[in-house]
């Protein structure tokens, strides 16, 4: 993904600026780390990228697709086929099985029906959940909605993964535990984008970028610790 010059203010009275102007380059394979204090915007940067919202400057580039010449649906099909989320509140339907949470993903990627269940299951096997593929969520601890999610994240092979505050809701044993699984996944060659306000999260990319109050920076890695 590739930011050149990307800004997004809404309009007023008066105009508000959330992300000013500003480059980032985010290369295939990469684990870059976003953090910032509350209100800094996080949540902009993450729902540009994420092509849920437009900046209202500049151009972003993804998989060297100019996201500015395409139309909602156009977007919406690039969003579906590229990138996988995952969230700080898991978003899983508490009445839908594991199994069919992660299915679900894939009717509105339009996948063929024959293949929702295998592609499901083998993302379930994938973050080490299969043998908890017809549990409700209600059933599962807080680390396999986690997983549960990040599953869901996968089954369409994006080619970038965001992940919002994804271990914001757990404990740092089990917080622990969905890391080193998304350590995994980039050393599997999964490009990753991970929000954070944990400077012991941020530690664990490759590099990172520091947003306040609208303006984004690159800065070095937070040691451990830190």
């Amino acid at each position: 993904m590739e930011f050149r010059d990307v800004s997004l203010t809404y309009p007023g009275p008066p105009p508000v600026t959330a992300l000013h102007p500003c480059d980032l380059l985010v290369r295939r394979g990469e684990y870059v780390t976003v953090v910032g204090p509350s209100g800094s915007g996080k949540s902009t940067f993450l729902n540009i990228a994420g092509l849920l919202d437009r900046p209202t400057g500049g151009t972003y580039l993804l998989d060297g697709t100019d996201t500015g010449a395409l139309g909602d649906s156009g977007r919406t099909a690039l969003r579906g086929s590229r990138i996988g989320f995952v969230f700080q509140a898991f978003h899983l339907l508490p009445h839908r099985s594991a199994l069919e949470n992660v299915m679900l993903a894939m009717v509105y990627n339009r996948i063929a029906r024959g293949e929702r269940r295998p592609r499901a299951r083998e993302a379930l096997d994938r973050v080490g959940l299969g043998h908890r593929a017809n549990a409700l969520p209600t059933r599962l601890s807080g680390g396999e909605r986690q997983r549960v999610a990040i599953a869901r994240a996968l089954v369409a092979r994006p080619s970038l993964l965001l992940c919002d505050e994804p271990t914001g809701n757990l404990d740092s044993a089990t917080a622990g535990s969905v890391l080193a699984l998304l350590d995994e996944l980039h050393a599997d060659g999964i490009t990753m984008v991970v929000i954070t306000h944990d400077p012991a999260v941020a530690a664990r990319g490759m590099r990172t970028v520091a947003i306040r109050d609208g303006v984004l920076s690159e800065r070095a890695a937070v040691p451990d610790g830190a």
